[in-house]
C-alpha cells in the first residue's frame, strides 16, 4: 500500500494562520490526446524547456515565508542546466510573485500559461491559489506545490507536493471534506509516552478552526486536551503558560504565527515549563531557530518537527548531500527548500521520459503523472501517490518524518521516515 503523510492540514492551516487576519473538469485527458504517440519520432530540439513558479513572496505573511520551495526549484534546475539540461535542453524559469492575494495569483497564472506558455509549473507556493481552476482547465499539469489551500484537492492536473487521494473532479475531496490521519500524535504517544496535550489558538476564525482540528486528532489517539485560546490583538501568553505548568502537559501544539510562537516560547522559559515536546510543522523546519527562539532557551531545544520528507541535515544520505551542496550559497536552510528541489527533480524526471518519447509537452509531461507510480525523489520524500478513491479511506498507513532542534546539532533525525509508520484512523475536516 503507498505510504504518505494524509494529515498534511496541520501544515497547510499553519501556513495560513501565518497571517492571523484573515468548474467540474474530467479528471483525464481524452485517450485521443495519446493514441498516436507510440509512432511519434522525436526531432532534435535545443530550445529552453520553459517552466513556471508562482511564489507569495511579497504577501502580508512577509518576504520569506513562503519563498523556500522557489529558491530549492530554481537550485535543482541550476545544477541540471549546469549539467547540459533535459536532452540538452536548458530549463527556463519564468517567476512570477502573486503578492500573497487572490488577483495576482490569477494574474500570474494567465500571464506564466498563456503569455509565456510555461510546458508546466512547479513548487506553487500561493496564500491564496485563486488560479488553480484556470490552471486545470487549461490542463497544465502543476507539480510539487505546497498545499496551503484545498486545489490539491479539489482539480485535476495538479500535483501537490505530499499526493492525493481525493477525485479530484472540481469539487473539494469527498463531498467537501478532506481527511487526514493522526501519525503524529500516535508517534508522541508510542515512542514518548505523552498522554497530555495543549493545544494554544487565537480567538480568530482560522486559528480557532485549526485548533479544532488538532483537538480532534488528538482525542482521536486518546489524549487529555488542554485547550488554550488568547486574544489575538493582546495576547497573554504568561497566563497560557502558568495554566500548562498546572495542567502538566506533555505536548504543546499551536494555532498561532510565528511571532506568537516565539512569545510562547518566552512565556514558558520564564514559567518554568518543561514538556516533552513544543511540536511545529515543515514550515518552520528552518536554520533560524536560534535567532527565532534566541531568548527562549529551554523550549527552543524542545522544538520537534514532523513532515513527509527527509531531513535536510541528513547529509548521511547521497540525495540530501546533492541538495546541500548546490544550495550552499543560500543564507538559510529549510525543510520547504528541500521539497523545492524534490518539485524539480519530479519535473525532470516527467520532461526526461517525454524527450525520449513524443516531447516535451503539457499533455505528455501530465500523463507521466498520472503513470499510477509512487514518486520518492530519490528517497527524499515518503513515496508520493495519486489516486482516484470514489469513498475516503477510512484508516491508511503512514510514515512520518521526525526531528528534534539541538543547539550546536541542528535539526536531528528521530529514527527513519521509511519505517517510522503507523496505521492510522482518517479523520474528516473542512479548510
Amino acid at each position: 500500500m503507498p505510504r504518505r503523510r494524509l494529515f498534511r492540514a496541520a501544515e497547510a492551516a499553519l501556513a495560513v494562520l501565518l497571517l492571523t487576519v484573515g468548474t467540474a473538469c474530467g479528471s483525464r485527458l481524452p485517450e485521443s490526446d495519446f493514441e498516436h504517440r507510440e509512432r511519434a519520432t522525436p526531432t532534435r530540439d535545443d530550445t529552453p524547456i520553459r517552466v513556471g513558479i508562482v511564489t507569495s513572496a511579497t504577501s502580508p505573511v512577509g518576504g520569506s515565508a513562503f519563498t523556500g520551495p522557489r529558491d530549492g526549484a530554481k537550485a535543482y534546475f541550476e545544477r541540471l542546466n549546469a549539467r547540459g539540461g533535459v536532452g540538452g535542453r536548458r530549463i527556463e524559469v519564468r517567476e512570477c510573485d502573486d503578492g500573497g492575494s487572490g488577483v495576482g495569483n490569477n494574474t500570474c497564472v494567465h500571464r506564466l500559461i498563456d503569455e509565456d506558455k510555461v510546458v508546466a509549473l512547479v513548487a506553487t507556493t500561493a496564500l491564496d491559489y485563486a488560479g488553480a481552476s484556470r490552471v486545470s482547465h487549461a490542463r497544465v499539469p502543476d507539480m510539487g506545490g505546497q498545499p496551503i489551500g484545498a486545489a490539491y484537492d479539489t482539480w485535476p492536473h495538479l500535483y501537490g507536493i505530499y499526493g492525493s487521494l481525493a477525485p479530484r473532479n472540481g469539487t473539494t475531496g469527498w463531498g467537501g471534506k478532506q481527511y487526514g490521519g493522526t501519525e503524529v500524535y500516535r508517534y508522541f504517544k508510542r515512542e514518548h509516552g505523552a498522554r497530555t496535550a495543549a493545544v494554544v489558538s487565537y480567538n480568530q476564525a482560522a486559528s480557532a478552526a485549526y485548533a479544532r482540528l488538532v483537538e480532534q486528532g488528538l482525542k482521536a489517539e486518546g489524549y487529555k486536551v488542554v485547550t488554550e485560546q488568547v486574544d489575538f490583538a493582546l495576547p497573554n501568553f504568561r497566563a497560557v503558560a502558568a495554566d500548562l505548568k498546572e495542567q502538566g502537559a506533555d505536548l504543546v501544539f499551536d494555532a498561532v504565527d510565528s511571532h506568537g510562537n516565539a512569545q510562547l516560547c518566552e512565556a514558558m522559559d520564564a514559567a518554568g515549563v518543561e514538556v516533552t515536546a513544543k511540536v511545529t510543522n515543515v514550515q518552520n523546519w528552518t536554520s533560524t531557530v536560534p535567532d527565532d527562539y534566541k531568548d527562549a532557551p529551554h523550549c527552543r531545544n524542545a522544538l520537534w518537527a514532523t513532515g513527509s520528507s527527509r531531513n535536510y541535515e541528513d547529509t548521511d544520505h547521497q540525495a540530501v548531500r546533492e541538495f546541500r551542496e548546490a544550495t550552499k550559497s543560500l543564507k538559510t536552510h529549510s525543510q520547504w527548500q528541500l521539497e523545492g528541489w524534490a518539485a524539480a527533480m519530479w519535473f525532470t524526471d516527467a520532461a526526461t521520459s517525454c524527450a525520449a518519447a513524443q516531447g516535451v509537452t503539457r499533455a505528455c509531461v501530465d500523463a507521466y503523472m498520472n503513470r499510477g507510480r509512487d514518486h520518492t525523489a530519490d528517497g527524499l520524500l515518503v513515496p508520493v501517490t495519486f489516486q482516484r478513491l470514489a469513498k475516503p479511506p477510512k484508516s491508511r498507513r503512514t510514515c512520518l518524518s521526525v526531528a528534534r532542534w539541538e543547539d550546536g546539532r541542528g535539526w536531528v533525525s528521530q529514527g527513519d521516515m521509511d519505517h517510522t509508520c503507523f496505521d492510522v484512523p482518517q479523520l474528516p475536516y473542512r479548510q
